[in-house]
């Protein structure tokens, strides 16, 4: 999804049209023919020459609501230098009238053709006429022999070149009207009766709509593949719907829950599209849903042994000609980077060949939060290694990972030296359409760095680095460090906005509000790492506690739930009252969904304050219906599932223009998604969209020409057309399609028989027993819960105070190690546990710990590592506990045996035999008094990894924590 929408156009015609045979009879016309407009945006008041194109040696810029093309001279014939539009439409015998305002800077003559856009270059019509300085009208009639549908190969340009000199010619006011087919073709089905297209889950809730005035309850009937009636009964009168305008009843066919396909339903004559009971399709979803990012991968051949050889393609941007390539980029003209970037790899955003950081984010974000959520609540033995069609898929790392990572390594390459980070790279024009990645000719070009750009990737790298500290110890430490260099550089540059006219070549992405940024990002590395410097940040923004979810719902410019999510999931050591109204924000917004669910004859978690439908839409409906899901997760209350299944039921079919949102799924899916290589309807050798790609839907704001032309005063439910030109309804973009993974995931992981809710508590765990008790700390242990039912999730540890008790902090394990407790202090402490549903367990017995008496230390390292049979990974937090603030700072340790160390980060590390020593980057030499600082190495060592010993600060002993 774009925030601007961008030029996009076809291959144009060839030199090769000043051959083509006259086939027109310019003539008064036929009687019969209608006055429907075939051009779009003839006048250009939108303030965009979209879908205009311009020829090599031509430039396109709209001057005064003008489009005035500059023409480069020295070109010997007229076609050698063209502007036009393809897609128009013709019909053969039908009369059609073009006219055009035109002038030009100097006198010359030029030639309006209608025509063939592809070989052999048919032309229909060709109209010569001569420009003067001053702006004249021009029109000719004509009949066509040929005939184009509409999107077809049909084409009108004007005729440029043929000056030695060079010029400008501006027209307007461009139009050509004429034939009997409608704009947009006869259409697509709409059906009376609207059902999931695809399959009701056994078990599950089943309605349809039924358009309908009749203001009495209409008999319908279910049948089944063989015709046969296997229920009826009677709809329900709901008045006229507000968002579609259509008068609607509601059909409940619940009762009836045979499993199989080719079930109908009719009404009074009217039937609807097929559909199935069954769960395998929404199981089958949750696979093609994340094959989606495996077509968009960038820098990779699609290979035809994991795609269907109409998909397969040479790998796009790896500097094999025609491709200037991604692997040294450099900023655009006018921001003087002074270096070069190698940002191979990653997704396309959409139909285009831009990567965009800050929807990269959050789609990079929620394909791994479909894991993490599943790791920790759900079903992750779904999403394990062998289960998708990518080449990774027998390397002992879960499929959906190995497909993430494909986008987390581009958003770490795209981090500059100075820790901030680039908001994206593209094209430094816009390419046509349709080009297949591998066949785009356009320099590459760096966008300036952003805030945003910087904290999405913040973000995202310590959900990585939690996410792969056992599976890859040292990815996980790369992506940390490029997490807390980005979080660092981000708080010294908090308001760098991504230049909102940076939009040409790609789309600009610009947000001026970043307070949901740093929340996310802030939760994100709390969740990881357990700082104290991030608790504050989170626990001190105005969205915490779940302040930022609303319902209107999140998407890439507004993320703050995505922190929320993380914090409800992830345990920390937030006290479990927080973590309580995180949940009970989701809560609470799932319940406003279902309240206006409840009045709609379409059924979708959607809302704008308008009352509008807006660009991405079906995004919109998709992260709403997650939020119904956590609802059901934290709540275990069966209304929240069925309001997801709902939100499905609307995206594969149960709406008012009665199309499958979702390709390849359903008796009508879209086909012609806004693609730049999935482009069918321009090309017939190119593919449609491959399963499991999520369509934009409907925008009230109509905002590209087809949708003007086409859609002009439709209700917000019904402003979409399945049509390759409109861009503003009907892209696929990664945001959209990671919201669909991630709930198509949980709908297959929810698909079994339905079980009554969770109400049986955990039991109680083991009284904890104390270790390792200083000054301000302590490690308990204590014996498992056990559920049944839900599983034990986390255990809050607890300090009984006399009537109060206090969560000290919640964990996954049943282990704690305790951290700023008061020294010389009496603490009773007990253990709590909770289950999937959120339900706790009877406090476990209280153990009793004094802590030692104070020792004031000018130091405290908190050093932790993780080894692997030739190596390890260590990371030291240093806290300055002086008192005093330090200017620099210089650590020393010595290492038992015969350690080495290998690479290091967020220092200097030198050894020399047993002794370390690490000083002090430019970025992080101060530390104020309690203050931390974080650093880390991976050292050569064999297992056991015995620890360092001896740490010191400025020479200065140090106490352990």
């Amino acid at each position: 999804m774009r925030s601007l929408f961008p030029a996009r156009r076809r291959l144009r015609a060839s030199a090769a049209l000043a051959l083509a045979v006259f086939v027109a009879t310019f003539t008064s016309g036929s009687a019969q023919a209608a006055n429907y407009e075939r051009i779009l945006n003839g006048t250009f008041s939108a303030g965009t020459a979209e879908p205009w194109w311009a020829s090599a040696g031509v430039t396109n810029r709209l001057v005064d609501g003008e489009l005035c093309a500059s023409v480069t001279g020295g070109t010997t014939n007229p076609w050698d230098a063209l502007i036009g539009q393809n897609g128009v439409p013709f019909e053969a015998g039908q009369q059609y009238t073009m006219s055009f305002d035109a002038y030009a800077t100097t006198p010359q003559r030029i030639a309006a053709n209608a025509g063939e856009g592809v070989s052999p270059y048919r032309t229909i019509a060709r109209h010569e006429v001569q420009l003067t300085t001053s702006k004249q009208k021009h029109t000719f009639t004509f009949t066509s022999q040929l005939d184009f549908p509409d999107s077809g190969n049909g084409q009108i340009t004007f005729q440029l070149g043929g000056n030695t000199a060079n010029n400008t010619v501006c027209v307007d006011n461009i139009s050509l009207v004429g034939g009997v087919i409608p704009p947009g073709g006869p259409g697509a089905p709409t059906k009376k009766v609207q059902v999931d297209q695809v399959a009701y889950v056994p078990g599950l809730p089943k309605h349809a709509t039924l358009v309908s005035g009749a203001t009495t309850p209409q008999t319908w009937v279910l049948k089944n593949s063989a015709g046969t009636t296997v229920a009826t009964g009677q709809s329900t009168p709901k008045g006229v719907d507000g968002l579609s305008g259509d008068p609607v009843h509601l059909i409940d066919f619940s009762s009836y829950d045979t499993v199989g396909t080719g079930y109908t339903l009719t009404v009074d004559g009217e039937t609807s599209f097929p559909f199935g009971i069954s769960a395998d399709p929404i199981r089958e979803l949750r696979y093609d849903s994340l094959a989606f990012f495996y077509h968009q991968r960038s820098g990779i051949a699609i290979d035809a042994q994991y795609v269907d050889a109409a998909y397969a393609r040479p790998a796009g941007h790896l500097n094999v000609a025609p491709n200037q390539g991604d692997n040294t980029v450099s900023c655009r003209s006018g921001l003087n980077c002074g270096y070069t970037l190698d940002v191979r790899g990653g997704w396309y955003d959409a139909g285009d060949h831009g990567k965009y950081v800050v929807n990269g984010g959050i789609s990079a974000w929620q394909v791994l939060n479909t894991y993490e959520r599943a790791q920790l609540i759900g079903d992750a033995a779904a999403l394990g290694d062998g289960k998708l069609a990518i080449p990774e898929k027998a390397n002992g790392v879960p499929d959906i990972l190995d497909e993430a990572r494909w986008e987390v390594e581009f958003l770490l390459k795209m981090q500059a030296p100075d820790g901030m980070v680039h908001h994206k790279v593209h094209d430094e024009n816009w390419t046509a359409l349709p080009t297949l990645p591998h066949q785009d000719s356009q320099p590459r070009r760096l966008s300036a760095t952003s805030t945003a750009a910087t904290l999405n990737t913040a973000a995202v790298a310590a959900q990585a680095a939690r996410i792969w500290k056992t599976i890859d110890p040292a990815f996980s430490a790369r992506a940390l460090a490029s997490a807390t260099k980005a979080y660092t550089a981000a708080k010294a540059n908090p308001n760098k906005i991504a230049d909102p006219n940076d939009s040409t070549g790609g789309g600009a992405y610009s947000d001026t509000t970043l307070t949901d940024e740093f929340y996310w990002a802030a939760a994100e590395l709390y969740a990881t790492t357990s700082e104290a410097g991030y608790r504050a940040d989170v626990t001190g923004s105005t969205l915490y506690k779940g302040v930022s979810i609303n319902d209107r719902g999140y998407d890439w410019g507004y993320t703050g739930p995505l922190g929320d999510i993380t914090l409800a999931l992830v345990p920390t050591g937030l006290p479990a009252a927080d973590v309580e109204a995180i949940r009970a924000a989701f809560v609470a917004a799932a319940d406003k969904h279902l309240n206006q669910m409840a009045s709609q004859g379409y059924p979708a978690p959607y809302r704008e304050p308008d009352g509008t439908y807006v660009w991405g839409s079906n995004g919109l409906v998709a992260n709403n219906a997650s939020v119904l899901a956590l609802a059901h997760d934290f709540t275990g209350a069966a209304k929240y599932r069925d309001g997801v299944y709902e939100a499905l039921h609307y995206l594969f079919g149960r709406n008012p223009v009665s199309y499958s949102y979702v390709s390849g799924y359903g008796g009508q899916p879209v086909r012609n998604v806004h693609h730049r290589h999935w482009a069918n309807q321009l090309d017939p050798t190119l593919p449609t969209a491959p399963a499991g790609a999520l369509s934009g839907g409907p925008n009230s704001g109509l905002q590209d020409p087809v949708a003007e032309r086409m859609l002009q005063g439709c209700k917000p439910q019904k402003c979409f057309v399945d049509h390759i030109e409109a861009y503003s309804l009907n892209e696929v973009t990664i945001n959209w399609n990671s919201a669909l993974a991630w709930i198509a995931n949980w709908a297959a992981e929810k698909s079994a028989s339905p079980v009554p809710p969770d109400s049986t508590p955990p039991t109680t765990p083991g009284t904890p027993v104390a270790a390792n008790v200083t000054a301000t700390g302590a490690t308990l242990t204590w014996t498992a819960s056990s559920d049944q039912e839900s599983g034990v999730s986390s255990y809050d540890v607890i300090s009984v105070e006399g009537e109060t008790r206090r969560v000290i902090t919640t964990v996954g394990g049943t282990s704690a190690t305790l951290t700023g407790l008061a020294p010389n202090t009496a603490y009773r402490l007990a253990v709590q546990a909770r289950n999937g549903a959120g339900l706790t367990s009877a406090l476990s017995g209280a153990v009793s710990v004094t802590t030692a008496p104070d020792g004031q230390t000018y130091c405290r390292i908190v050093y932790q590592a993780t080894g692997w049979s030739t190596g390890l990974t260590g990371n030291a937090t240093i806290t300055n506990t002086s008192g005093t603030n330090w200017d620099t700072w210089t650590l020393r340790f010595t290492w038992p045996g015969t350690q080495r160390i290998t690479e290091g980060w967020s220092a200097t590390w030198t050894q020399t035999g047993a002794a370390v020593t690490a000083t002090p980057l430019s970025w992080n030499s101060a530390v104020s008094a309690g203050g931390s600082v974080q650093v880390g190495f991976n050292a050569s060592s064999s297992p056991p990894h015995a620890e360092p010993t001896d740490f010191t600060v400025n020479g200065q002993p140090c106490s352990r924590a």
